[in-house]
């Protein structure tokens, strides 16, 4: 009889799940994976699909994204040498992780927060360090500069704004523990667009332990394209670039970069948007009976009620599908959902208003 599989495989897989999303990805209000309500415009499209269209598709593209590199350090006003693109942020984050982790080695996360972090940390047999966010979820600056010292960290990540709770950390919190750490601090900024607090892609320059990730699948409305981006000092791009996979980022994805910049008031109209109806939303789960709502830096908003698990089945069976992040810390009892159109949050209210 054949032995059991379970010795061909990396030991850590026992202590970790496949991803999924509960209730699926489709729905006739979907607001469960904290996406743009607004597709790109046909016109741009079609603009998008001529060009690419005329590109060879049995060449490989180039074995790094450089043009999609240069035009983003562009927009950026930074180095080429400072930006790395990837399929999507996620790829970057395997991709830098895999450059400064291992067996032996520490990474700081602030719970609750992005679970991939702690997935990849556990593939890579490193030791998870984790500080609690406050009471109220923001985070818990003290303690995390104490921990990194205390513990001799070699990697502090942070989400901010963070996914889950929706809260920042302000510019100079963010240098506070950066300068005051040899740990190679990442500071994912999927979410920046939306925040109230200002990014800090300006201090790579000054700080060499720093990398900044960005991501456009929430503002600039490409999750299906698969588009990230990370920025350092050229040095340390240079080393935490050794691991990226090659030929990862296809010519359709550098196209649409390009044209969707180009046309960026797209997206400062999308977060316009957004950002008044974020206001709207929260002003009105303020007045609905049984919902806590939690001020929100993002393009979602985090409540807490009496039954999430109820509250998410009667949404879903009413065709609104949201997200239950109820198996975060310190988070029982919370639905998350990102900001939709006006007639889609109006039946979000009007469906808890009427549970």
């Amino acid at each position: 009889m054949q032995r059991d599989i379970e010795h061909l495989l990396n030991p850590a897989l026992k202590n970790i799940a496949t991803y999924r999303v509960e209730g699926g990805q489709q729905a006739e209000i979907k607001l469960n994976q904290n996406e743009s309500p607004f597709d790109v415009p046909m016109w741009l499209k079609e603009e998008i699909l001529g060009e690419f269209q005329k590109e060879p598709w049995n060449r490989y593209p180039d074995i790094l994204p450089y043009r999609g590199m240069q035009v983003y350090a562009d927009f950026l006003g930074i180095s080429p040498d400072s930006v790395m693109m990837s399929n999507g942020s996620n790829e970057m984050l395997y991709t830098i992780f895999l450059a400064c982790l291992g067996p032996g080695r520490k990474i700081l996360i602030p719970d609750p927060s992005f679970s991939l972090y702690e997935k990849i940390a556990l593939l890579l047999q490193s030791e998870i360090v984790r500080v609690p966010m406050l009471p109220g979820l923001e985070f818990d600056t003290e303690a995390i500069l104490r921990v990194a010292h205390d513990e001799a960290v070699d990697f502090i990540v942070l989400s901010t704004p963070n996914n889950p709770t929706s809260k920042s950390l302000p510019f100079d919190e963010i240098r506070r523990i950066a300068e005051s750490s040899e740990a190679l601090v990442l500071v994912d900024e999927a979410y920046i667009e939306f925040s109230r607090q200002h990014s800090v892609l300006e201090l790579i320059g000054e700080l060499k332990n720093l990398v900044v990730l960005r991501t456009m699948s929430k503002a600039l409305a490409l999750a299906g394209i698969r588009i990230g981006f990370a920025m350092a000092h050229p040095l340390l791009m240079a080393e935490i670039a050794k691991p990226k996979i090659p030929f990862a980022s296809s010519r359709l994805a550098e196209i649409t970069l390009v044209h969707v910049l180009s046309n960026y008031s797209l997206v400062n109209d999308a977060v316009s948007y957004i950002l008044h109806e974020r206001m709207r939303l929260f002003q009105a789960l303020l007045l609905l009976p049984g919902v806590e709502p939690l001020e929100s830096d993002t393009n979602f908003l985090i409540i807490r009620v009496g039954d999430a698990s109820s509250v998410f089945q009667s949404l879903q069976s009413d065709g609104i599908l949201v997200r239950n992040v109820s198996g975060y810390p310190m988070m029982e009892n919370c639905l998350r959902f990102n900001v939709g159109l006006v007639e889609e949050n109006q039946r979000l209210i009007e469906k808890l208003r009427s549970l």
